[in-house]
């Protein structure tokens, strides 16, 4: 396929890849079950390119089916970064994985294949594209121990000893948002700055890259029925086989992975608290609700270059490859 659109798979010889000193790289975002992967490891296959992950969930190596990883025939088709890396119980910020995501792309650049981000989590994508606060790595021991009194006191009592260290971030977040009260505590205790100070300094940008960014942007109707299917299919790949794996892991509920659409209710199933037919409507309702949140902020927060407001099928690709070669030769000698 890379032929008939004039961009060849093979990789690029290091001194004629780039004119410009930067290097391109593509990023496909939008909603979950808008068919980013797909449309991703196309892509990965008509330029030979390597697909990136760009989604807070599939780092997590133990939730491979609820998270929609790619699956084992997409990795054969293109190489793939940054999925199923790193434990539960190790979370995983929007730092560390950007991090990660700058060296990835070095990495990619340098066997001579171009980076291709993939992901819904809008603020990974925008932490990429744009930079981000220079907070300082917080430490297991802090970040265990705010966990932990996060667990013992409760929302609403936690978040009023965070209102007696940092007022400001208190006054920003709600009581149930235990995740980014918990990040909010710890980064207080590790550092002695507001979350807020943090936030309102310089970002801290090392990018050496040009973006061209693809958004998929399914109407709601098709895409909530793509949600419902997905997660049925899912299930039938033994997505509860997965959820009792972690149950036994026995790990703090308040760890971001914990969070993962679906695994909550397969839990609250598992704990014989829920029906499995709830469990299930349950879990499509909130994966539903997510992706009314993702369109919501890819349509507010980021300016894409090509934006299609249909889910990704391959006779799309006519009309996307093209482009994404005009995109490349701006980059090549």
């Amino acid at each position: 396929m890379g032929a008939a659109y004039g961009v060849s798979p093979e990789p690029m010889s290091r001194d004629s890849r780039s004119t410009l000193g930067r290097i391109p790289l593509i990023v496909v975002a939008g909603p979950t079950a808008s068919g980013k992967s797909a449309l991703a490891v196309g892509i990965a296959e008509s330029v030979g390119g390597a697909v990136i992950n760009a989604d807070s969930m599939q780092v997590y190596r133990e939730l491979k089916i609820l998270t929609a990883r790619p699956r084992q025939a997409d990795f054969d088709r293109a190489p793939h970064h940054l999925y199923g890396f790193r434990a539960l119980n190790d979370p995983c910020s929007a730092a560390v994985w950007r991090a990660l995501a700058v060296a990835a792309i070095t990495e990619v650049w340098a066997a001579g294949q171009v980076p291709i981000f993939c992901g819904g989590t809008g603020f990974y994508i925008r932490a990429l594209l744009e930079g981000i606060a220079p907070i300082p790595e917080i430490s297991n021991v802090v970040r265990a121990a705010s966990r932990e009194l996060h667990g013992s006191l409760g929302g609403v009592a936690f978040r009023a000893r965070l209102a007696q260290r940092d007022p400001v971030m208190a006054a920003r977040l709600a009581d149930g948002d235990g995740q980014r009260l918990v990040r909010a505590f710890e980064v207080i205790e590790a550092t002695g700055r507001s979350l807020a100070e943090w936030q309102a300094d310089d970002l801290e940008s090392t990018s050496n890259f040009d973006a061209l960014t693809i958004v998929l942007m399914p109407e709601r109707p098709p895409l909530y029925a793509a949600c419902d299917a997905r997660f049925h299919e899912m299930m039938r790949r033994g997505a509860l086989a997965e959820a009792s794996a972690v149950a036994a892991l026995d790990l703090d509920p308040t760890l971001p992975g914990m969070k993962a659409l679906g695994l909550p209710e397969l839990l609250s199933y598992l704990h014989d608290e829920i029906s499995m037919e709830t469990a299930i409507e349950l879990a499509q309702r909130a994966t539903r609700r997510y992706a009314k949140r993702q369109r919501t902020w890819f349509r507010h927060q980021i300016i894409p270059n090509l934006s299609y407001y249909t889910q990704f099928s391959k006779s799309m690709e006519g009309k996307i490859f093209p482009k994404i070669r005009q995109f490349l030769l701006t980059h090549s000698s």
